[in-house]
């Protein structure tokens, strides 16, 4: 969320709480990180590390078990060519997640997830 345009930040119980609040704030593409690039799923369009940012994240720990936590990204296009892209990257916390987690890392305002 673009915190200069005063938007509050808020705090979710659910990951599925948070994305359907972030489709209506207008992230509706659903981003995966893949050795090429981060892909938005939706347009297929696969994007540069320095082509994105993160503008939010939100951590979800599991009920029973913390190999169930996932980290959800609030995602922004940046630069000349962003085309207004908006979406929402997840990530789980366990060994066993699909994401390329050099291509997140490599965005704007990553921070940890350990």
């Amino acid at each position: 969320m673009d915190t200069n345009k005063n938007e509050e930040v808020r705090q979710y119980e659910t990951l599925s709480e948070a994305i359907t609040a972030l489709n209506r704030f207008g992230y509706k593409e659903q981003f995966i990180s893949t050795v090429d690039g981060i892909k938005g799923v939706e347009e297929g369009k696969i994007y540069k590390t320095d082509e994105l940012k993160i503008v939010a994240t939100y951590r979800f720990e599991g009920m029973n078990d913390p190999r169930d936590a996932n980290c959800l990204f609030a995602i922004e296009g940046v630069g000349k060519n962003d085309d207004d892209i908006k979406g929402t990257l997840v990530m789980s916390y366990s060994s066993e997640h699909f994401q390329n987690i050099k291509n997140i890392e490599g965005l704007d305002n990553f921070s940890s997830i350990d």
